[in-house]
């Protein structure tokens, strides 16, 4: 079986080419916009006629899109991953190869959730941002260009390569910091949100299974459990042997959370939570949240910290229901998120 695999450099692509590779059965190409591509295609320029020629040319039996962007303004999203989809899908209705399509989908699709509740394929979705609006109109696209086609809507992924600007990437690397330089405190902000972690490698498997099913619709790939931030960051400490204090910075507005740990005293200078929210500089003035909060003063100010939403418009609950995925694909979660966290503080461990 020959699959052409795009978004093979990304956090994603890089597992599920491992993956791909490791079967035997498989003939891989890459198809992307770095220079250690099989083949340099951008596919937010690209004509799908050029891809459409590629295509003829190369006949793949199946098309895995991990490509896409995450982070940017309206326009750069919709570029990435909603026009670089039509691209593919009208490249494929154009070519004569018939190759079945695998698109990695994205939880923000679906957008806030009530409390409690696991998200099935069948949930009307109300992304919350412009990345889930955008990764949504993908999903729309694929399901209806008549294609042999798939959507893995993907959770949230955790374990090695997970980017530094993610939570969890962010929380490995403020603890890094915190024993490097022996500080007996982390103060951490946005830990009120629960999350459904899912092991990148886990949904590499699944990207596999799919390509080589015969289902098609939207497929959710999670663990099926929800985990609050703060028990990861528990966990996390556990793991990398962190003794020290943890804070948290939650809470309603007018009002601290009870920390965890003991809090000490604290001179005015430069303080950042481990997701980047609350900074004050050397005089205790306010300097800009990254993720849009309001700063926060010095300790002798006792000014409260506003509560941060976590930054992929989803609100304060995401569980997947995954018996899709068991039943279709017969695929189930592997990887424990004790280990994914491992993994991810292994790699912050190693930064220099």
């Amino acid at each position: 079986m020959r699959v052409l695999l795009i978004g093979a450099n990304g956090y994603i692509g890089r597992f599920v080419a491992d993956r791909l590779l490791a079967d035997p059965a498989v003939q891989l190409t890459a198809l992307g916009r770095g220079d250690d591509a099989d083949v340099r295609f951008d596919l937010a320029t690209g004509s799908p006629g050029a891809l459409t020629r590629f295509l003829d040319a190369v006949h793949p039996g199946v098309v895995v899109n991990c490509a896409g962007a995450t982070r940017g303004g309206a326009r750069e999203l919709t570029r990435h991953n909603t026009v670089a989809v039509a691209t593919v899908c009208e490249a494929l209705r154009r070519s004569g190869c018939g190759a079945r399509l695998v698109q990695v989908g994205c939880s923000a699709e679906y957008g806030p959730s009530q409390p409690g509740s696991s998200t099935a394929e069948d949930a009307v979705p109300r992304p919350g941002g412009p990345y889930g609006v955008s990764k949504l109109a993908a999903t729309e696209l694929v399901l209806g260009s008549g294609l042999d086609a798939v959507v893995l809507r993907v959770f949230s992924p955790a374990g090695p390569g997970t980017p530094a600007g993610s939570p969890l990437g962010r929380l490995a690397e403020a603890m890094r910091r915190a024993m490097q330089s022996g500080d007996g405190e982390l103060r951490l902000g946005g830990l009120g949100a629960q999350r459904d972690f899912i092991d990148v490698r886990d949904v590499a498997r699944a990207v596999h299974a799919a390509s080589l099913s015969a289902a098609q619709g939207v497929i959710n790939i999670g663990s099926g459990r929800a985990v609050r931030l703060r028990d990861a960051a528990a966990t996390l400490a556990r793991v990398a042997g962190y003794g020290g204090a943890l804070h948290e910075l939650d809470g309603p507005p007018g009002a601290l959370r009870p920390t965890i740990g003991h809090p000490r005293t604290e001179s005015v200078g430069h303080r950042v939570d481990a997701l980047g929210h609350h900074r004050t500089d050397a005089l205790g003035h306010h300097r800009p949240d990254p993720l849009g909060g309001r700063g926060e003063r010095t300790d002798s100010e006792h000014a409260a910290p506003a509560p941060h939403p976590y930054p992929d418009g989803c609100g304060s609950w995401q569980q997947a229901d995954v018996r899709t995925a068991r039943d279709r694909l017969g695929w189930r979660p592997r990887i424990a998120l004790e280990e994914s966290l491992a993994d991810i503080w292994m790699e912050a461990a190693c930064r220099i």
